[in-house]
């Protein structure tokens, strides 16, 4: 699915128990930012993966398959819209899509491997088939592997940004993000967590690190390349910490009430595989009330911005009303 349409779907009940300042015209510039840089981080993907001939094309062209061609591009999004609170231009545009496009390929990568048969066994991605089904595992594996390097890559690369303590940085908080400390282990906690109950803050902990994370990083990286002061980077990281939760319990809620259509993968996994979810713990409206609260605190840690933060106010919205 595409990030518009993504956006122009119905909004959620959540969105008519009310976030101030959501206005018909917020969300028109909205979706005007999201296709835009939706866009241009698509061809950024596409330039930085371009297809090769000989042996080893089958693995990049699984590598441009599970990463090209839909997606919310949210954390590549979050990269670009806050590093422009501090530079804009061409030369800072380019930078920015780099590292967006080196984020949606680390997200790529937990995906594919997250739809694997060992891990959650989902047939379905975006509305296509899972790159294990377009392809087959090995090549998935290998392919998933490629993407996580190349990422890093990426993010060494001179073209990112030519102070090298702006690309170290930038690489320790993706790979602290994204190990077991992050990501990584946040897909173990949930494996483990299969049919046996968590308590409310072990729910929480795993979400922080499997979901939260990586959108954390995502609001981060934005200010680490935007040469960001300490309690800039501070406040932006929580911002991005806070919407990254609230992005995980709609997930929940939508898990739970949207259709296998609107979702573009399974719907009900976590029912059927008897999984501890906000939902579960606090039913659907709880799990609602709990998303908005978090998007709320997520927008106070912007007051410093100014109207330069509107689209990522515009954001934290955004991702308890989405359904998809």
């Amino acid at each position: 699915m595409t990030i518009t349409g993504a956006v122009q779907r119905t909004a959620s009940p959540v969105a008519s128990q009310g976030l101030e300042g959501n206005s018909a015209g917020d969300g028109v510039a909205l979706r005007a930012s999201l296709r835009d840089r939706a866009a241009a981080i698509e061809a950024a993907v596409d330039a930085l993966i371009p297809a090769v001939p000989g042996p080893e094309a089958r693995v990049v062209d699984a590598m441009r398959y599970a990463t090209l061609g839909g997606g919310k591009r949210l954390r590549g999004y979050l990269v670009a819209e806050v590093a422009a609170l501090f530079a804009e231009g061409a030369d800072a545009d380019a930078r920015a899509y780099r590292v967006s496009a080196s984020v949606e390929m680390l997200h790529a990568y937990s995906l594919v491997h997250d739809d694997l048969p060992a891990m959650d066994d989902d047939d379905l991605r975006r509305g296509q088939p899972s790159t294990h089904r377009k392809f087959d595992e090995a090549t998935a594996i290998l392919a998933g592997d490629a993407l996580q390097t190349r990422a890093f890559e990426i993010l060494a690369e001179t073209a990112t940004h030519s102070d090298a303590v702006v690309r170290t940085d930038l690489v320790l908080a993706l790979a602290r993000a994204s190990g077991a400390a992050g990501m990584v282990g946040g897909q173990m906690i949930d494996m483990e967590g299969e049919g046996r109950s968590l308590s409310l803050e072990e729910v929480r902990h795993l979400h922080a690190l499997k979901t939260g994370r990586l959108i954390q990083y995502s609001a981060e990286a934005g200010a680490i390349l935007g040469q960001a002061t300490t309690e800039q980077r501070e406040r932006l990281a929580a911002y991005g910490r806070d919407i990254g939760a609230a992005f995980q319990i709609a997930d929940d809620v939508l898990d739970a009430t949207a259709s296998a259509e609107e979702l573009g993968k399974t719907a009900g996994k976590d029912l059927a595989a008897e999984k501890s979810t906000f939902v579960a713990l606090l039913g659907v409206d709880g799990a609602r009330r709990e998303a908005e609260a978090l998007a709320r605190r997520a927008t106070e840690a912007l007051a410093p911005f100014g109207e330069k933060a509107e689209r990522l106010r515009d954001l934290a919205r955004y991702v308890v009303e989405r359904r998809s």
